[in-house]
């Protein structure tokens, strides 16, 4: 039971990280590239449908971490998975207190109803983003290194 509750976590955990890189460094930069308002009405999009399941994503796979470093408090490894909870507990600080405000806002923007300073707005979540992405990023790394 404890194997499988190491693996599914693990699984969960790293199936968010590869969605998070991706849409840093893929589908936000192909959207940038689309012509006229293409790129701000699929981020918009994109934060409506994302904002809907990353936080139960993000919440579930740290309940999990926390599950499995209860369970295996005394396991080699449980170390690592403390940080990589501490890692995923950073990460849910950051998007609560930095990037869901911005994609809150930017979820309800229109081409003709969007503030002057979408952009800016715009190329902060991606910096943000892109912080958050490496510290999930670590934290799948030292969960996969207690796994070994």
């Amino acid at each position: 039971m404890f194997n499988a509750l190491e693996i599914v976590t693990t699984v969960i955990v790293g199936v968010m990280v590869g969605v998070e890189f991706c849409v840093a460094v893929f589908v936000n930069p192909i959207l940038d590239a689309l012509p006229g308002d293409s790129a701000q009405r699929g981020r918009s999009h994109g934060a409506r449908l994302l904002g809907a399941v990353m936080p139960f994503w993000y919440i579930s796979s740290l309940v999990l971490v926390v599950a499995w470093w209860a369970v295996g408090r005394g396991e080699d490894g449980a170390g690592l998975v403390a940080a990589g909870g501490g890692l995923l507990l950073l990460s849910v600080l950051m998007s609560v207190l930095l990037l869901v405000p911005i994609n809150n806002r930017s979820k309800e923007w229109t081409p003709g109803d969007r503030p002057a300073d979408w952009k800016q707005q715009t190329r902060r979540w991606d910096r943000l983003h892109l912080v958050r992405v490496a510290v999930i990023v670590g934290a799948f790394a030292l969960l996969v290194t207690a796994l070994a």
